[in-house]
C-alpha cells in the first residue's frame, strides 16, 4: 500500500526544530500583523477617528503575535496532512475549519485571562469576547478564516513540493 500523505520529516536536532519554530512563529505574526493592521486601520477610519492612534497598530501586532503562536499550537495538536489524491484544497478544507475552531477557543480562553488580569470574572469575561454578541463573533469567524485559508494553502503547497520550489514559484530561483 502506498502512502499518499506527504507530512513534516521529524529528523531535526532540538535547536532546529526550536529555530524553526521561531522562524515559523515571526513569519506568520508579520502576516497575521499586516492583516490585522489593514483591520485596525479600516476600522480607525470607519469610525473617522483623526488622528489615528499609533497604539491601535501596536495591539494589532500583539494580537497577530498570540494569534500566531495559537496557530502553531493548533498545528501541533492536528497536523497539516496533504492527500495527493485529494488535492490541497480538498486536504485542507475541513483541517481550515479544526483551525477556525481551535484559534476561536483560544480566542476565548485569552479573554477569560485578560479579564481575570484585570479582576474580572473568568466565565464573565471568556462570555464577552467579541462583545458577547453571536453575529460579531461569526462574522469575525469568517474574517479569521479567511485570513488563516491562504496561510494553509501556502503551508499545503510548502509540503507537497517542497519549500525550495515554492520559494522558487513565489519569488523566482536562487541564481
Amino acid at each position: 500500500m502506498t502512502n499518499n500523505t506527504v507530512s513534516e520529516p521529524n529528523h531535526l536536532s532540538l535547536k532546529d526544530k526550536l529555530k524553526d519554530e521561531a522562524k515559523k512563529a515571526f513569519a506568520l505574526t508579520l502576516y497575521f500583523g499586516a492583516w490585522f493592521c489593514a483591520i485596525a486601520f479600516v476600522a480607525a477610519t470607519a469610525l473617522e477617528e483623526r488622528p489615528i492612534p499609533l497604539s491601535i497598530f501596536g495591539f494589532a501586532l500583539i494580537k497577530a503575535g498570540i494569534s500566531a503562536k495559537f496557530m502553531l499550537i493548533a498545528q501541533a495538536a492536528y497536523p497539516i496532512k496533504i492527500n495527493k489524491e485529494h488535492g490541497i484544497v480538498n486536504s485542507l478544507l475541513f483541517e481550515s475549519f479544526v483551525y477556525l475552531i481551535f484559534v476561536l477557543a483560544l480566542n476565548f480562553l485569552e479573554a477569560g485571562v485578560d479579564g481575570l488580569f484585570h479582576g474580572k470574572a473568568f466565565i464573565a469575561s471568556m462570555a464577552a469576547f467579541g462583545n458577547g454578541e453571536p453575529l460579531r463573533i461569526f462574522a469575525m469567524s469568517i474574517l479569521y478564516w479567511l485570513i488563516v485559508w491562504p496561510y494553509l494553502i501556502f503551508i499545503g503547497v510548502n509540503q507537497a513540493i517542497g519549500n525550495t520550489a515554492t520559494l522558487a514559484i513565489l519569488f523566482g530561483s536562487k541564481k
